[in-house]
Order: structure tokens, then sequence, then C-alpha cells
């Protein structure tokens, strides 16, 4: 495995408020699917003693899911009056955790929610949900939306694209297998933390019946865009060829079938440890972005707004594709200059751009 192979330590979000703030079809894709939540929470038995744990993980700062949690927290509080509750926020140690606790206490532009539960404690966690986040049945409530295709370390490289979804051969195979080892980790990890009754809700960037997938739903494919610009750049001498093929996306975007294989093996550690499928779905979300530019029509403000989405969430994937012996700030005028190309292909040609979101909705029910 070569050295750019392994690592993913520096992948993150953009912080200070921006993922949130450029990412409103995130937000979009979990608020239409609250009701698979509030259905949950109703079969629920919340009766008993002791704190109700309930968690965001892979959060963020927070914002595109505040909505979604203040409403799933009242709703509990409901149903349970007397129980404290314990809201977790985990992420990666590189996030901007500082960012999610202004949101949650309302000190930015979001509505924030600590004042409006009685008996809440708000708390977070730097690990990843890949390893073990809680102690044993101690989980109430597990969600996790658009962060469950990032993979543990990438299996190695893909030597003509920058994501799998554009890969083949063993290159392609490599990382299905290693998607398919964490999902199976992750599920079992959660699988142990829950409590007896509790619930996992998963909404997962994923590849549906139609094959499609995030960018990419039948007209301009946005990762073939991004491996097309970033191939220009090798050509003409801005980036090695080198740093082409060790820009990769660590992501695995799974089927409905790889999705759902290890809760439905009844031999699977997952299933063995109790975890079971209730639900599953997929849904396309349409790009906000490219929803207004259909009424207003003004492909400079399309390009202007439809660019920072992107680049909230890949960035540092570009900046941790380049040599290490490049000068840190050159690193990034680099990808300045890769996001302002791709704005001005946008801007020149908008017909057809768009992020579209794809993700499969499941719910999982500990036995």
């Amino acid at each position: 495995m070569s050295a750019s192979a392994g690592t993913t330590r520096n992948i993150a979000m953009k912080g200070a408020g921006y993922y949130s703030k450029a990412t409103t079809g995130a937000k979009d894709v979990i608020d239409n699917a609250a009701h698979l939540i509030h259905d949950a929470i109703d079969a629920m038995d919340l009766s008993g003693e002791g704190p109700i744990t309930v968690s965001d993980m892979g959060c963020a700062d927070g914002g595109t899911s505040i909505g979604m949690i203040h409403e799933v927290l009242t709703r509990i509080r409901a149903k349970a009056p007397d129980r404290p509750i314990q809201m977790v926020y985990t992420d990666l140690p590189r996030n901007d955790f500082s960012q999610v606790f202004q949101n949650v206490h309302g000190l930015t532009d979001l509505d924030g929610y600590a004042d409006d539960i009685p008996g809440l404690h708000v708390f977070a966690s730097a690990t990843s949900f890949h390893k073990a986040i809680f102690p044993p049945e101690s989980l109430h409530l597990g969600f996790s939306a658009t962060a469950s295709h990032y993979i543990s370390e990438k299996p190695g490289v893909i030597s003509n694209h920058v994501h799998m979804v554009g890969a083949t051969g063993a290159e392609r195979d490599a990382f299905e297998a290693q998607g398919a080892r964490d999902w199976e980790v992750m599920l079992t990890n959660r699988a142990r933390e829950l409590a007896p009754g509790g619930r996992l809700a998963l909404f997962n960037f994923g590849i549906d019946e139609e094959g499609r997938y995030l960018g990419h739903t039948g007209g301009v494919s946005m990762f073939d865009t991004f491996s097309e610009i970033w191939s220009d750049f090798a050509d003409q001498g801005i980036i090695t060829r080198d740093e082409f093929v060790n820009t990769n996306f660590p992501q695995c975007y799974r089927t409905v079938e790889q999705f759902c294989a290890p809760l439905k093996d009844e031999e699977s550690p997952v299933y063995r440890a109790g975890l079971r499928l209730d639900h599953v779905e997929t849904r396309v979300v349409r790009c906000p972005y490219e929803r207004d530019f259909a009424d207003h029509g003004d492909a400079e403000k399309f390009a202007r707004e439809y660019i920072p989405t992107l680049r909230s969430w890949s960035e540092s994937t570009f900046v941790a594709g380049l040599s290490e012996d490049r000068p840190l700030e050159e690193r990034h005028d680099i990808v300045d200059r890769y996001f302002g190309a791709y704005e001005d292909r946008v801007r020149q040609n908008p017909d057809g751009h768009a992020m579209d979101y794809v993700h499969a909705y499941l719910i999982c029910r500990k036995a």
C-alpha cells in the first residue's frame, strides 16, 4: 500500500459554519425523512430509569440536523418526561466542535434548542463511527446522515479517476471490499452499543436501483467533472500526474443490496449482535441550487452559489492529494484555482450541472 493509499487523517468538512451554510441540500435530506425517525421513536419503549442517549454520528457542525434533532428531542421528552436526555454529537478529531455548540446554544443564525428541552445534557465525542463510541447497551437512538460512505482507510489508489464510482476492475473491487468491511464493523459496534429496543436511523449516500448516485442523476456527472478538471491540471503541469493518481475520495457508495446484506445474513456478526432491519428505501432529493437556477435563470448566480456546496466536503481531498513537498499555501492556491475552473465551467454552460442527493434510508432496531 502506498503512503497515500492508507491515510484519511486529513479529511474534514470545512468549519466555522461553512458546511451547514453551503449544504442546504443535506438539510433537505434529513428534514424530508424526519418522519421515519418519529415513527421509530413512537415504536420505542422509553419507560424505565436512567438517561436516554441520542447521538448524531458524523455530525459536522450540527447545522444540517439541528431542526430534526430539536423535533426528536421534543418528542422523546414528551414520551419520557422524567428521564434525563443525553445528546451526543460525534465526528473526527479535526471536526469544528466549537461550531456545533454555538449552533446548539443559539449563538449563530440557526435556531438552537439547548434551552428548550428540560433535563437535556449535550456532549461531543471526537471518535470515528468506525470505532466503539458508547458503553454497551447505553445508546437508545443513533442517527447518521450523509456520513457513513466514508471508509476508515483507502485500500489503494484509483489511477484514472478521483472516486470509486469511476474506478474499474481490481481498483473498484478494493474500495468495495473496504466499504463492506467498514460497514459491517460500524453496524456491529452500533449493535453492541444500542440498548435493547433501541433504534438506528442511517441516511446514507449510495447507488440506487437505477444506478444513480450523488451528482449523477442524468445530467452532467459531478464526480466525472471533478476528475476531468483535475486531470486537465495534470496535463497543464499545474499538478503532477502522481498527484492526480493520489487524489482519491476515501469513500464507498454502496447499493441497497450491499447495505442490507449484513442485516439479513443470520451468520454475520451484525445479525448475531441483534441488529435487525425494519425499513429501507431510496430517494433522490433535488439539488436546491439547480432548483433555484430553474427559477431565476442567472448562470453567474448559479455558479457562484453551487460551487461552495461541492467545496464544503471535497476540498480537503484535493489538498490531501497534493505533495507535502509543496508549501501549504501553494496547495491551497492550487485548490482555489481548481474550484475556480469548476465555477467557470458551470457559468459558461450551466445546463445539466446539479448535485442531486441520492440516499438509502435505513431504520434498524436492536432485538
